[in-house]
């Protein structure tokens, strides 16, 4: 880009452990393009400036958020102060209601997700690798008194074990899955 910032490149490589077919990594990751396309007017989550594709491999450029990650700053056997607690609460929540109120469940909350932004010490969120819509379509029951009744979709269960909690693992993510990882740290 002509003013050359400082950015990160993000390269989706299949895992050996688990290989995952070509189709379902390019709709992992254009639903991430996708999410942070949606996100761009927000200054608490990385910006992107481009992606692109080549010979089967994805490629995320996106804006470097210079900082530490919030694990740094939670140590074993330290306790944080309620004001303190109430403040992280306040900021990731904040930063959850604006990506909620756009559709998507974020699907990874978790303290190496979390960095401490060095220029005004705010908290960003970052990875939008398991980002997932929020599913909120309805269907129409049948009878007398047709009512709408939400459809439930399953899906593939991505999270961080320890922060993920039991609808997500089940496939069944809700935005309140992101709460629950919030909760857990």
């Amino acid at each position: 880009l002509p003013e050359r910032p400082t950015c990160v490149v993000k390269h989706f490589l299949p895992s050996s452990k688990c290989p995952i077919p070509v189709e379902i990594r390019r709709r992992l990751f254009n639903r991430e393009v996708e999410a942070l396309k949606k996100l761009d007017n927000y200054d608490l989550v990385p910006h992107l400036l481009s992606h692109f594709e080549d010979n089967l491999e994805f490629y995320l450029v996106q804006e470097f958020i210079e900082g530490h990650p919030l694990n740094v700053e939670l140590s074993a056997g330290h306790r944080w102060s309620e004001s303190k607690v109430f403040q992280l609460l306040q900021e990731i929540l904040d930063i959850l209601d604006f990506v909620h109120s756009y559709g998507l469940i974020h699907r990874d909350v978790k303290p190496s997700n979390i960095i401490r932004r060095k220029q005004d010490n705010r908290l960003v969120l970052i990875d939008f690798g398991a980002v997932k819509p929020i599913w909120n379509q309805l269907l129409r029951s049948q009878g007398k008194n047709s009512n709408f009744i939400p459809v439930e979709y399953t899906t593939i269960a991505i999270g961080t074990p320890g922060y993920m909690p039991h609808e997500q693992h089940r496939g069944k993510p809700r935005p309140n899955s992101d709460i629950y990882a919030l909760g857990m740290i």
